[in-house]
């Protein structure tokens, strides 16, 4: 199979969909891989580190898409992307199709084969290829909710540790999933008073076992968010329903009861936001404010640390670039059924129930298609 792996051109993402050691494994399976110009150079790869294991370079994007049977990226394809894609391309990328009805109706009608990273599961239920960058949003979000603390940033300003006789931050974290366990054990390693709010009693229960002291567990509900809300410097959105729109958990009313200058960050934001006031920032403008609420909605967070990012993206999904590759999308789906979860869009048909449901658009069995 032809392999291409084009340039991120979303604002300040610097990551790339694969590691030279990635595209080393697809060529010793017998496919050819080619890469952008210069595509790897945010993540600390050159060209010459992809010439060396045997990819081939391409001077523009064009000639990539033109050239691949399957595209492998990191972020959804953008406006400047759509009209790049040949009908009955493979698009192997994240793409948060709930949050966006353009991008959504672009590869409708673009007739691409879209598989999403963020939809495709493994035998215990869970998302393997959304791991890894949960990981570094849930990471990052407390290192930029306690930088958006200080006060030259706009925030009201609490140090996350505090000091002898003077409180630590009181932080609030709605999701405890991957992104809200490690955006706790961040916080509280800081010194922060850490509060984790689940609807999953049995979640609530293994967290509260294996948590530092300074980390507490509550069941989840809007009385019980907005009762603690008044006293929250700092609050991290990290819900997610695969697929699916995130639910807001905090409407705009609510602001006015929290401090001048608390913070708000949304990792959901690929979904759509946890927040009624999220809207979607870039690391170039990574936060505003409403009603003197500091928010920071970062669309792309991993992309800030793109070394990291790309080696930990790139360790789960070349093995299944390898079977889509070796097989073809269709077998590849067949063979194994937690790949054909991430099948999202296929040739103008929507696959996935939650990204129909969104959009109330006709929903296509990924049966009915394989």
């Amino acid at each position: 199979m032809k392999i291409g792996v084009p340039k991120e051109i979303k604002n300040n993402e610097f990551r790339i969909g694969i590691t030279p050691d990635g595209v080393q494994t697809l060529i010793s399976h017998g496919h050819d891989v080619c890469v952008e110009n210069n595509a790897g150079v945010g993540s600390g790869f050159s060209n010459h580190d992809y010439l060396k294991v045997g990819a081939t370079i391409a001077s523009y994007s064009k000639e990539v898409y033109q050239y691949a049977d399957m595209i492998i990226k990191v972020k959804e394809p953008l406006p400047e992307e759509f009209d790049l894609i040949q009908e009955s391309q493979l698009i192997y990328t994240f793409f948060h199709f709930a949050s966006s009805a353009s991008l959504t109706k672009a590869m409708i009608d673009r007739n691409a084969v879209c598989l999403a990273y963020e939809t495709i599961t493994d035998d215990q239920g869970g998302l393997p290829l959304l791991t890894p960058m949960s990981e570094v949003a849930g990471r990052l979000a407390s290192q930029q909710g306690a930088k958006y603390l200080e006060s030259p940033q706009g925030g009201l300003g609490v140090l996350m540790g505090g000091v002898s006789g003077v409180s630590p931050a009181d932080v609030m974290i709605l999701g405890g999933g991957v992104v809200g366990t490690q955006a706790a054990l961040v916080a509280a390693g800081m010194g922060a008073d850490v509060t984790i709010y689940d609807i999953n009693p049995n979640r609530i229960e293994e967290l509260q076992a294996i948590m530092p002291k300074n980390i507490t567990t509550c069941l989840s509900s809007l009385s019980a968010i907005e009762k603690h809300l008044p006293k929250a410097h700092l609050v991290i959105g990290a819900v997610l329903v695969p697929g699916a729109k995130a639910p807001k958990l905090i409407t705009r009313k609510q602001l006015r009861i929290m401090q001048k200058g608390a913070v708000l960050v949304d990792v959901a934001v690929d979904q759509g936001g946890c927040f009624e006031t999220t809207k979607a920032t870039t690391h170039q403008n990574p936060t505003y404010v409403v009603d003197d609420i500091l928010h920071y909605a970062v669309a792309n967070m991993p992309g800030a640390v793109p070394q990291t990012s790309t080696k930990a993206l790139s360790n789960v999904t070349v093995d299944y670039a390898v079977k889509l590759a070796n097989f073809g999308w269709q077998n590849a789906c067949k063979q194994f059924p937690h790949l054909a979860n991430g099948l999202n869009i296929v040739q103008g048909k929507v696959v996935h129930r939650s990204v129909a449901e969104v959009f109330s658009l006709p929903f296509v069995p990924v049966k009915n298609i394989l």
